[in-house]
């Protein structure tokens, strides 16, 4: 069943029932995704020449978008659920050990996806914009998914939450994994299509009607805010 008309998979063209976005605000957390400096802070592009300065300048987009409409968006989502007192919480890619050892396989590959931020490094700290206050929950991982690696289902089972609203980066990976495994889990989970990105607007696109409708609702973030301010 799906809540909107936007990105409609294969399987869920014939599918013309429409529901509606359900929030109980005592049985749902908003859960951010790896909003860390390493990966959403824009890096300097002087001194870079040759193909260093072309890699800068094709992730330009993905910085544009983030800085312009994911930031605000997440801004505008925290304190939305501070003020009605709902459940926030953050997961951030963190190793224990300063060599890296206890990472997962695909954070010691090579490439895009090689990652070494232990704890305490200004890289792997979520950007400030966006920093947690006191009281809420932020799990370290060395996996993509936030469950995979962490005590975080354990914890939302605790605390009675079996909504988890979904933003943060990158959709095909980190945010991907998290929202499959948690409706392998059987939250419910709603993915903010204008609070999360990946590296291209291509990419984003396939992976939101990927999973939209069969892991998640994807929604954006007036239609979230819009059944929020009605609580």
């Amino acid at each position: 069943m799906r809540v909107n008309n936007r990105h409609v998979s294969f399987y869920y063209e014939p599918d013309e029932d429409m529901g509606r976005i359900e929030i109980d605000p005592k049985k749902t957390a908003l859960l951010v995704i790896d909003m860390q400096n390493v990966f959403v802070s824009r890096p300097s592009g002087e001194h870079l020449t040759g193909k260093e300065k072309a890699n800068w300048e094709r992730w330009q987009p993905f910085y544009d978008k983030i800085e312009n409409v994911v930031i605000p968006n997440n801004k505008k989502l925290l304190n939305l659920f501070r003020e009605k007192k709902i459940e926030v919480t953050f997961a951030k890619i963190t190793s224990q050990k300063k060599d890296g050892r206890d990472r997962s396989l695909d954070q010691k590959a090579t490439g895009f996806n090689e990652l070494l931020l232990p704890i305490g490094s200004k890289e792997g700290e979520i950007i400030d914009e966006l920093k947690p206050i006191e009281d809420e929950i932020v799990v370290m991982k060395t996996t993509d998914s936030a469950l995979t690696g962490t005590n975080y289902r354990l914890m939302l089972n605790n605390m009675g939450i079996d909504t988890v609203i979904v933003t943060g980066v990158f959709t095909d990976q980190c945010v991907s994994c998290t929202v499959r495994s948690l409706a392998d889990e059987s939250f419910k989970v709603y993915l903010i299509e204008d609070a999360c990105m990946a590296a291209t607007e291509k990419i984003q696109n396939n992976e939101l009607e990927i999973l939209n409708n069969i892991y998640c609702h994807v929604i954006n973030t007036q239609e979230l805010c819009e059944v929020l301010e009605t609580i």
